[in-house]
């Protein structure tokens, strides 16, 4: 695709403000195929790299438009017709349902680490092809990547837990790239009363004479809220308070005769960002639902796909980072002031880095995280435990700093990055729900906690730094910071129950993600001989874990400077 945007400015003249319409981002990032060759076999690597071309393309171009016209154009719930007639139907602009086609359909986002044949692939694909596809896809729409891996995750909470004829009855729609066919998942959790406090939850369930439960009750935040099947907790009559008390059942919108299932959307939500999907409240009229697992392990089974959806979370956090870094380096390099291009100028070299190094750690983060997904998958001994902990770990801070990261970056693109014609409003408004959803940050930072204490799982994410310390010797400080670090966690995990000091929490789980982001970003340089990725390494342990005299006017010197702020539109010219 040609990109005019790029010759349009020169270091003797200015002309129209630099718009990167049009950039294959795919194309644009040489660093991120480099990861890919690292962190996937050899064969589907080549396997994915036309889709992976192709869905660069549309992000830049095509998806991009669309998920602007689809942020302007909200849904709209219809919820009579003029007869009279009770209707619960969500209308969507035709733009959210292009994207839906790509999104569920061309790419099979929804169903390609579940069954073979996504993409032409034989097999059902690893956790780190998912997220990779994931990652360019967010970089233009957020919004609808929500419904995407919520079908994901559900589909992964049933397959675990569901009875065998209830997986059989709805696994073929669930992983369908069939629109007509498909039945995408939600997760109706949260209550009014009941936020990040879900063993308040006051819905109630009552067994039927046929086997299935009848649902009572109000959920407050439902994204996807006119989904074909929805996990929800509710409480069974006589079951204890708290989470123990809460059971795990499955909600079809239809029930398998064909008539609507008892619960109505009340109204959609007014919301600052993620327009495109639409989020409602749900009212619960005896709806008929089917127990999923353990009636006495709901939460904990819950729990599974909140996970998953956490990941995916900080996935979509770091995709956010990369296309704000991307919109500010190509800006950098074609706007002139003062007659130098911003990437010359040494406050913006400054900035620009500070963009670059939080985005740099959450994309390792994602490709870490994914393989200790397949190892537990497979069984493998302590990966369970290192997962455990390095989910809540990204959804913490990649999260946050994808909040920062968004701000920063539009402030490069100067006055026009405040206007809505632009993306920068865009990632700025999608980026705050990261850290809302799925768990807010103070509840997070109690999981790692909670992970280190239930699952032994600071032993297993001490091993796995270690083994990445060990592998990249151009960063020793990994090993010698490595044991405060712990300490500091454990200082933390400690006084937990008592409740003593958890305003540790949040301290230590930032310091385990840059120490752990750190080291896998210090592993990647030696595996791919890249001095400006142990440069990036070593920034992180120097600005967000090492104390640093603020009055101090010493930067360390980095040769690698224009390796590490390099123009994307030349990457993507020079892709071959």
């Amino acid at each position: 695709m040609r990109n005019d945007a790029v010759s349009e400015t020169s270091v003797t003249g200015a002309s129209a403000v630099p718009d990167s319409r049009g950039l294959n981002l795919w194309r644009a990032d040489p660093v991120l195929r480099r990861l890919t060759a690292l962190y996937l076999p050899a064969e589907l690597a080549a396997h994915l790299a036309p889709h992976l071309d192709s869905l660069g393309a549309l992000a830049g171009g095509t998806l991009d438009e669309l998920a602007a016209i689809a942020d302007r154009n909200p849904p709209v719930l219809k919820t009579r017709t003029r007869r009279g007639e009770d209707l619960q139907q969500i209308e969507y602009h035709p733009a959210y349902r292009e994207m839906e086609r790509l999104a569920f359909g061309r790419y099979g986002l929804a169903a390609l680490s579940h069954r073979g044949g996504v993409l032409g692939w034989p097999e059902p694909m690893p956790p780190a092809a998912k997220y990779l596809l994931t990652y360019l896809f967010v970089q233009a729409e957020f919004g609808l990547m929500c419904p995407v891996s919520m079908t994901d995750s559900l589909t992964r909470t049933l397959c675990k837990y569901g009875d065998p004829a209830l997986v059989d009855r709805y696994f073929p729609a669930l992983t369908s790239q069939d629109l007509d066919a498909l039945f995408q998942g939600a997760m109706f959790m949260t209550e009014q009363g009941a936020g990040s406090d879900v063993g308040a939850s006051t819905t109630r369930a009552e067994p039927a004479e046929d086997g299935t439960w009848r649902l009572f009750g109000e959920k407050w935040f439902c994204s996807n809220a006119d989904a074909e099947l929805a996990m929800v907790l509710a409480r069974r009559a006589g079951a204890p308070a708290g989470t123990r008390g809460l059971s795990l059942f499955l909600l079809p919108r239809t029930l398998p005769n064909g008539a609507p299932n008892a619960f109505s959307i009340l109204r959609l939500k007014d919301k600052l960002g993620t327009r495109s999907m639409a989020s409602g409240e749900i009212r619960l009229n005896g709806a008929v639902a089917f127990l999923v697992g353990d009636a006495e392990a709901g939460f904990r089974q819950m729990a599974d796909m909140i996970n998953n959806s956490r990941l995916s979370n900080g996935v979509r956090a770091a995709g956010l980072m990369r296309r704000a870094a991307t919109e500010a380096l190509f800006i950098a390099h074609r706007r002139v002031a003062f007659g130098r291009r911003l990437v010359e100028m040494p406050l913006m070299q400054r900035q620009l880095l500070k963009l670059l190094v939080p985005m740099e750690q959450a994309r390792s983060m994602m490709f870490q995280t994914a393989e200790a997904l397949r190892r537990a998958d497979k069984g493998e001994p302590g990966a369970y435990a290192l997962l455990r902990i390095l989910t809540p770990l990204i959804k913490f801070r990649a999260c946050r700093d994808a909040r920062k990261v968004t701000g920063d970056a539009m402030e490069v693109r100067g006055g026009c990055g405040y206007i809505e014609e632009w993306p920068d409003p865009r990632l700025l408004r999608d980026a705050h729900l990261g850290s809302i959803w799925e768990g807010t940050s103070n509840i997070v930072a109690l999981d790692v906690l909670r992970a280190a204490a239930r699952e032994g799982s600071l032993a297993a994410l001490q091993a796995h730094v270690t083994g990445l310390a060990q592998a990249a010797p151009g960063l020793p400080e990994v090993r010698e910071i490595l044991p405060r670090v712990l300490a500091l966690a454990e200082t933390a995990n400690a006084s937990r129950n008592t409740g003593a000091n958890t305003a540790l929490a949040r301290q230590a789980a930032s310091a385990l993600y840059h120490l752990t982001s750190a080291a896998a970003m210090a592993w990647e340089a030696e595996q791919l001989a890249d001095p400006g990725r142990l440069a990036l390494a070593g920034l992180v342990l120097r600005h967000r874990v090492l104390p640093r005299d603020p009055l101090d006017p010493a930067e360390p010197d980095l040769p690698e400077l224009n390796d590490l702020l390099y123009d994307p539109g030349a990457a993507a010219a020079a892709f071959h």
